[in-house]
């Protein structure tokens, strides 16, 4: 994962020219919730991949071009699903508020 900026994850070293990117903050009341889980489910609902935030509350995925569900997981907080559409050559930014 990389470094956090103000203002969301750097992009440095990353091609979006060629990648799909994924990526967001998970906030509770405004504040980033470190050390949640987001998990990227494919449009059936499959498991693809998990990440844990950052001390941010940041994440990041590369994904495949399509729709896409994150899956967001807290301590003390109900499962929040969000849908997203990846295309390469984008960044798709994603809030979580859970």
């Amino acid at each position: 994962m990389c470094g956090a900026t103000e203002g969301g994850l750097s992009l440095d070293g990353v091609n979006t020219k060629i990648e799909a990117v994924i990526q967001g903050q998970v906030t509770r009341s405004g504040d980033p919730v470190p050390n949640a889980y987001v998990r990227l489910l494919d449009r059936t609902g499959e498991f693809t991949a998990e990440v844990p935030t950052s001390a941010t509350g940041h994440f990041r995925f590369f994904a495949g071009d399509g729709e896409w569900t994150l899956r967001t997981l807290a301590p003390k907080a109900e499962p929040v699903d969000t849908r997203v559409v990846a295309a390469v050559g984008s960044v798709a930014e994603v809030a979580v508020a859970i």
